[in-house]
């Protein structure tokens, strides 16, 4: 691990004007991504700002029936809020079945919305990889993808993103609070938070350097039922080949694509009035195979009637 410096934040704007002032600082708050990135030197900080103990962990209804969500609540305590688990259960289901107790414990719901991708490629440094060294290429695309993107991908970049807990945030329509160096603060949907990669894959997000996301805001539950099913290589601590959010008429997808996947073509078919696998079918005619992934198309086209179906049959 190579040197740096630390400074724990005593508030917010004091982390987002020590972010802009500071060349290379990042924020850190649970650590539970970041940390080994730094260990690989995939990630090198000169300086972390640790924002983990800012007073941004609350969660608090909201005037209209929603929930606001401090971007430092950790994982485990979002999923055990009885306001989540009873107005938004696809969150609960969604982020229990991510990563392990013992991480969900540190890690925070910003940080969480931030992780990078477990592309073996990105991790392998000595592997091409745009991500992690713009113009070096991608080695993803001639190698062993069968996890890869299949949705929004592009000929720079095929790694999906990873995060369960962000998936069904979309399905719910969720947006973010953000704090800027300049004090300005920002409110954005959380479906346009993360980027598409195109032929600048290692910028991730909407983020501006030294922008800081504070809060999530849900707003009230959607009428009908919610779920959240995710499909893996194994029961525990593993991203998913294909996993779906449902929450009323709004569906999101993990697994699939470089960002969390909402599902607006088949949104739009089910509102027309077809059936789940019409829908599907419609939502997956842009989808590509870049080889070894071919089985995604198919597993997800199974996954989302399923779910789809079987959400659509528990409203009634």
């Amino acid at each position: 691990m190579r040197p740096f410096t630390y400074e724990r934040a005593a508030d917010p704007q004091a982390a987002v004007k020590a972010a802009a002032e500071i060349p290379g600082a990042r924020f850190i708050a649970g650590g539970t991504n970041l940390l080994d990135l730094m260990k690989l030197e995939i990630e090198r900080p000169a300086h972390l700002i640790d924002v983990g103990r800012l007073p941004l962990a609350a969660i608090e209804d909201t005037p209209d029936g929603g929930l606001r969500i401090g971007a430092m609540a950790t994982n485990s305590r979002v999923a055990a809020d009885p306001r989540v688990r009873g107005r938004y259960p696809v969150l609960a289901q969604a982020i229990v079945s991510g990563a392990s107790g013992q991480l969900r414990n540190k890690a925070s719901t910003g940080g969480n919305l931030l992780q990078r991708t477990r592309c073996p490629y990105f991790y392998d440094t000595r592997k091409p990889c745009n991500k992690r060294q713009p113009g070096a290429g991608c080695a993803a695309l001639e190698g062993i993808n069968r996890e890869h993107a299949i949705l929004g991908a592009s000929d720079a970049c095929i790694a999906v993103h990873p995060s369960d807990m962000a998936v069904a945030m979309v399905a719910l329509d969720a947006e973010v609070l953000t704090l800027s160096p300049s004090g300005d603060e920002r409110r954005l949907p959380l479906s346009e938070l993360h980027r598409l990669p195109g032929e600048t894959p290692h910028i991730e997000t909407q983020l501006a350097p030294g922008e800081l996301i504070t809060t999530v805001i849900l707003p009230p539950p959607a009428a009908g039922a919610q779920t959240y099913r995710k499909v893996r290589d194994r029961a525990s601590y593993a991203t998913a080949l294909s996993s779906i959010a449902v929450a009323g008429g709004r569906i999101a997808f993990g697994g699939l694509a470089p960002k969390p996947w909402r599902a607006a073509t088949a949104e739009a078919a089910l509102a027309a009035g077809a059936a789940p696998q019409e829908a599907m079918a419609a939502e997956l005619e842009q989808a590509r195979s870049a080889g070894h992934n071919t089985f995604k198309i198919t597993l997800t086209a199974r996954l989302g009637a399923t779910v789809i179906a079987e959400t659509q049959a528990s409203a009634r």
